[in-house]
């Protein structure tokens, strides 16, 4: 390639993305948050009531969608408004690798320290050896190897945390580990998580909540604008109004991209869009395709029970916000199908779909059908099949057998599946709904 066609090529797409960044709003501390009009931005009004319908008969209590920051549709169901308080859930997860982010830039610890600097020699189950092993970065990409099957994984006593693998060989979805981070910060930074988001964080964004401790986690608690407030942040990469909160861009950009080499669709406590393969909580299986293949390729996102969710684009410069209670749609610990299906409504709404075609990672010549299924699920391939496996959302195993072409699913419970199939050529996985 030519060096001036190339450095022009390096000038333009650098001053696109300042363009981009310099387009943002950003509201007051105090005061009315500016809106846009979805008409304005030529999108497809007459498809906005349906959404919301969707959203009311999930359980949603507050949804927000911003476009350069600004409000272009706003709702609140039933009782709720703007001004009340819900909690994050896992979605506070994203919370506390930001704020970690922030001690990391202020020199109060290194991603390389080992857990037990901060938390004290003996704060497991662990030999001495294999506690010395674990390091911050393995709590913040879920790889500490801790073993995520005791009966209370949120539990962050000394008998809960016993070994299972060892640490930076195993992703597992485990709250233990990660409600850890939070005596990790106070030892590093002398200031407790909640006095530190509010001393790092909030001077700068105006966002307000507390995090709570509900059992044996940590919760944060806010209301939505405030959580869209978060996600504005993460949007400005960490800059709120030219105001650098984060001013480690490395440590963002790795955040927000693939920490590790098991879970692709994982970061720094941060959920990604348009990888290759994904795993869920509570299971070890690795699953072609993106996580929502509903939505844009480049979302990251904060996740949490019951669906609660930030959805950052940076390519439309967009933030999606949705709280409330458990939609009753793809079960879990992170409810991703609903938070995808919210995706399909939203992309007419906006005239237009950039979902990643399911097909894409999961084109091995085989069909299953019908999907959503009731009674019976068929398989229908021109290859030699040697093994089914259908997997609950949790991870446990439903069925299996040496090949099948119908299979009887009438006695399982309705909800999310996933259909491992192996055989001459094929290397085939995929979700199902059983209803």
């Amino acid at each position: 390639m030519n060096i001036h066609k190339l450095l022009l090529g390096a000038a333009s797409a650098f001053l696109s993305l300042s363009l981009s960044a310099q387009s943002l709003y950003f509201p007051p501390k105090t005061g009315s948050w500016e809106t846009t009009s979805p008409a304005s931005l030529g999108w497809c009004t007459n498809q906005i009531d349906s959404l919301y319908d969707f959203l009311d008969k999930g359980d949603s209590k507050a949804f927000i969608v911003l476009k350069d920051g600004k409000i272009v549709l706003e709702k609140y169901f039933g009782t709720f408004t703007q001004d009340s308080l819900w909690y994050w859930a896992s979605a506070g997860k994203t919370l506390t690798g930001f704020a970690t982010g922030i001690a990391l830039q202020n020199g109060k610890l290194k991603l390389t320290d080992t857990s037990s600097k901060y938390l004290g020699k003996g704060w497991s189950s662990l030999t001495p050896e294999q506690e010395a092993k674990i390091t911050v970065w393995h709590h913040i990409t879920m790889t500490t190897g801790l073993d995520d099957g005791v009966p209370e994984s949120s539990c962050t006593d000394k008998a809960c945390l016993i070994y299972k693998a060892d640490p930076g060989t195993r992703w597992a979805y485990h709250n233990a580990p990660y409600t850890l981070m939070d005596k990790v910060i106070l030892g590093a930074t002398g200031q407790n998580i909640n006095a530190y988001v509010n001393s790092s964080i909030k001077p700068a964004t105006g966002i307000t909540g507390l995090f709570v401790q509900v059992s044996n986690d940590n919760v944060y608690f806010s209301t939505p604008r405030s959580f869209a407030r978060f996600g504005l942040l993460m949007l400005g990469k960490g800059s709120w109004n030219g105001t650098a909160v984060l001013t480690d861009t490395a440590y963002f950009r790795q955040m927000t991209n693939t920490s590790q080499s098991i879970n692709l669709s994982y970061g720094y406590l941060t959920w990604l869009n348009g990888k290759t393969s994904y795993r869920i909580p509570g299971s070890q299986l690795q699953i072609p395709g993106a996580l929502m293949p509903a939505a844009p390729s480049d979302m990251y996102a904060a996740l949490g029970k019951n669906g609660q969710y930030i959805n950052v684009v940076p390519s439309q410069n967009l933030v999606l916000i949705r709280m409330g209670e458990d939609p009753s749609v793809g079960s879990g610990l992170v409810p991703t199908v609903f938070n995808d299906n919210i995706w399909k409504y939203l992309n007419k709404v906006m005239c237009n779909n950039n979902a990643i075609s399911e097909n894409a990672y999961t084109n091995s010549g085989v069909v299953l059908y019908p999907n959503p299924a009731e009674n019976i699920l068929h398989i229908n391939t021109q290859n030699k099949v040697n093994d089914v496996s259908i997997y609950a959302i949790s991870g446990k195993e439903m069925y299996k057998q040496n090949s099948a072409v119908s299979i009887d699913i009438s006695s399982f419970p309705s909800g999310i599946y996933f259909v491992k199939i192996q055989g001459d050529g094929i290397q085939y996985c995929h979700k199902i709904i059983v209803e």
